[in-house]
C-alpha cells in the first residue's frame, strides 16, 4: 500500500513525494472540499439505499463489481478482492455471507479447478438492478454539479501552473 503522505506504491504511481508537490490555494481548497463533500453524500445516499434493501454497502459494492466486471458477469475471488481493495480472505467471508442471502453463487472455474467462480443469482441481479436504477437517478440529479465541480478544479490546476510559470519568468 502506498503511504499516504506521498510514497508511491505499485498500486498508486499518481502520487507523488512531498517535496514535489506544489503549492495549493484557497480557492482550490475549496474546490476540493466541495468535491469530498458531493462524493461523500453521494456515497452516504448509496449506503442508505443499500440499508433499505437489506444489505450492506459492501455487499451492494460486491454485487456491482461481479455485474460490472469488463467483459463478463462474474468474477474470481482474487478479482473481487481487487476491485474491492481488500484482502483475498475478507472476499471469501463476504462471499459467505452473499451466499447465505442467495445474492451470489460461486462454482469451481471449468478452465482451472484451483479457482472459484463468483456470480450473481437472479436474486443478487434484481437487487443489483433496483439499486442501480436508484444510482443513475441520483447520478443525474447531481452529475451537473459533479462536472462542474471537476471542471472548477482542473481548472484551478491550470491557474495555478501559470500563475507558478509567470512568477518564475
Amino acid at each position: 500500500m502506498s503511504n499516504w503522505q506521498g510514497s508511491p506504491g505499485p498500486e498508486n504511481a499518481t502520487l507523488a513525494p512531498i517535496s514535489m508537490r506544489k503549492s495549493i490555494s484557497k480557492s482550490q481548497y475549496e474546490n476540493l472540499a466541495a468535491f469530498r463533500f458531493a462524493l461523500r453524500k453521494f456515497l452516504r445516499f448509496s449506503e442508505d439505499a443499500a440499508g433499505i434493501a437489506g444489505i450492506t454497502p459492501q455487499q451492494h459494492q460486491a454485487l456491482l463489481a461481479i455485474k460490472g466486471f469488463p467483459g463478463r458477469d462474474h468474477v474470481t475471488v482474487g478479482e473481487l478482492a481487487e476491485r474491492l481493495q481488500i484482502k483475498h480472505h475478507s472476499a471469501v467471508g463476504l462471499i459467505d455471507r452473499l451466499v447465505l442471502e442467495d445474492l451470489v453463487e460461486r462454482d469451481a472455474s471449468a478452465e482451472d479447478r484451483r479457482q472459484v467462480i463468483i456470480q450473481l443469482t437472479s436474486h443478487g441481479e434484481g437487487m443489483l438492478e433496483g439499486l442501480s436504477s436508484l444510482h443513475r437517478e441520483q447520478l443525474r440529479l447531481i452529475g451537473p454539479e459533479l462536472s462542474a465541480l471537476l471542471q472548477r478544479l482542473g481548472q484551478g490546476d491550470a491557474i495555478s501552473e501559470e500563475r507558478t510559470r509567470l512568477t518564475k519568468s
